[in-house]
């Protein structure tokens, strides 16, 4: 059972989990952001923070690590000295002529096609965590199973329209991961899929499976994203092997990268909103015009993950004021490119708890206000992106939900406005829990929450007293039982499966350091 377009969870007056007949029917996979752009700077100080990244990759210009990439740059018109890039706003101004600013990435099903482009609205579960952790099973180092589970419980919820990370399967060998992270997310979700950029070998594989499970030839998997990578910059100013190579991977076989500085304002970072958003805005233009060298044409998104570190202990600090300025300001760079675009809300929360709650309502609202085109770490995350919780997944959920359902908007034609079927059926002093109104409209009116619980304190308290996150287990749980899986063809599974036992007797492919 799927919540938002497909269903919506009822229950009786007791509140037994028991669904049935689903009555509403929302649209949560093709969001359209309903919120107004906000600014942090005005528009004459944001233009000169675009100029100062421009001068900062003129003349102080980019570590790249790659020599290919280096030669790329080359080619195009850079300054080289060894492995520093100096690149021109000429080039800037090239690359960003030619990046789509519109981009479909193509999923395993039709209806699962995500849009990627300025006013759209894509949530992605937290993502790249070292561990998981649950009420029942507590922290533990990622595993397996967890990637297995976590896939399952992303498949389930409408409102996450594309696969993360999630959390990495430490018990999978380093050579051998990527074949089981692939096969998981072809085989338990039919969402656009994210293939790690590990090394050319890894990358190469994950798109031969991914093109013979699609069915696709390989022209027209050239010509349209079937699956996206994200790419850190090392800030400040570094693109190292891995990543620059993935940039390359990716735009020469027409696949979507996202590109993300990661810069922690007085860490990898200027201290000041304005320095770090420089900062970051420099790094994404220079591997912006990397894939362009690599492909004209190539898909690209350009991103950010701009917060502040506690500067009592060094550790990163997200929903706080600067990460939601940073993101606004993010905002207004991104506008002036006109790409798609990446932003992140998270928690450095150690559990599931109001502080958790806090910030990441805080940093997925900076998100929503700069017009951020993706979501990430929008669900989930907790210690900063150590740890991905089952329970909080959930609990985030919840406001995903709702803000989905302010996505779809508010109506108010005759029948909503209600003179005859409301307005006129009820005297002075009445109610209208029996208007005509009410009665067409008390199963399919409101949203209903999959976690939060409306019961006063004697009903609550009769229930169990059980608070939002053991209630969450009991989501959790009940989802991973159904096992819910998309229709998929067993003859490609089983095609899938032997290709990775013939690459895996081969010996894997290691990643690329």
């Amino acid at each position: 059972m799927r919540e938002g377009r497909q269903s919506s969870r009822r229950r009786s007056r007791r509140g037994a989990d028991t669904p049935t007949e689903p009555l509403r029917d929302v649209n949560y996979r093709t969001l359209r952001n309903p919120f107004p752009e906000m600014k942090v700077f005005s528009d004459d100080r944001a233009a000169a923070m675009h100029e100062t990244a421009l001068k900062t990759l003129e003349e102080l210009g980019m570590k790249v690590l790659l020599p290919e990439a280096v030669d790329n740059f080359r080619k195009g018109g850079a300054r080289v000295e060894d492995d520093m890039v100096f690149i021109g706003r000429e080039m800037i101004a090239a690359a960003l002529d030619t990046a789509p600013k519109s981009i479909t990435g193509r999923a395993g099903a039709r209806d699962r096609d995500v849009l990627l482009e300025l006013g759209s609205l894509v949530f992605q579960p937290g993502a790249g965590a070292p561990h998981a952790t649950d009420l029942e099973r507590g922290r533990r180092p990622g595993s397996g199973r967890d990637y297995r589970e976590y896939t399952q419980l992303c498949h389930h919820f409408d409102v996450f329209q594309m696969m993360s990370p999630s959390v990495e399967p430490q018990d999978i060998p380093v050579h051998l991961r990527h074949y089981f992270t692939t096969e998981v997310q072809l085989t338990l979700t039919d969402k656009f899929p994210f293939i790690f950029s590990r090394g050319t070998p890894q990358v190469m594989d994950c798109f031969e499976m991914l093109r013979d499970f699609r069915g696709v030839s390989d022209d027209a998997f050239a010509a349209e994203p079937y699956c996206y990578t994200i790419i850190n910059t090392n800030s400040p100013r570094t693109l190292d092997t891995p990543m620059a190579q993935g940039l390359i991977d990716f735009a020469k076989n027409g696949q979507l990268s996202i590109v993300t500085p990661f810069t922690l304002m007085g860490a990898m970072a200027p201290i000041t909103v304005a320095g770090a958003i420089t900062l970051s805005h420099a790094e994404a233009l220079a591997a912006i015009t990397l894939t362009q060298l690599a492909r004209p044409g190539a898909p690209v998104c350009y991103g950010t993950f701009t917060s502040n570190v506690d500067m009592k202990s060094g550790a990163p600090a997200f929903g706080t004021p600067a990460h939601f300025q940073a993101s606004l300001a993010a905002g207004q760079l991104a506008r002036l490119t006109g790409l798609p675009w990446r932003s992140a809300a998270g928690s450095a929360s150690n559990l599931n708890d109001v502080q958790a709650a806090n910030e990441n309502q805080m940093g997925l609202w900076g998100c929503l206000m700069a017009g951020a085109t993706v979501i990430i770490h929008a669900a989930g995350w907790l210690e900063g992106g150590l740890s991905v919780s089952y329970e909080k997944i959930v609990t985030d959920v919840e406001v995903l939900n709702m803000i989905a359902e302010l996505c779809a908007g508010a109506q108010a034609g005759p029948d909503e406005i209600g003179f005859e079927n409301a307005l006129s059926q009820v005297d002075p002093s009445g109610h209208f829990f029996a208007a005509p109104q009410t009665m067409e409209r008390y199963n399919t009116e409101f949203y209903e929450p999959i976690v939060h619980d409306y019961a006063n304190f004697g009903t609550w308290t009769e229930r169990g007293a059980q608070d939002a996150s053991t209630r969450a287990t009991k989501v959790w749980k009940g989802i991973l039982a159904a096992d819910a899986r998309p229709a998929i063809d067993g003859d490609r599974v089983a095609a899938l499966q032997a290709f990775i036992a013939k690459r895996t007797a081969e010996g894997g492919a290691p990643p690329e350091s």
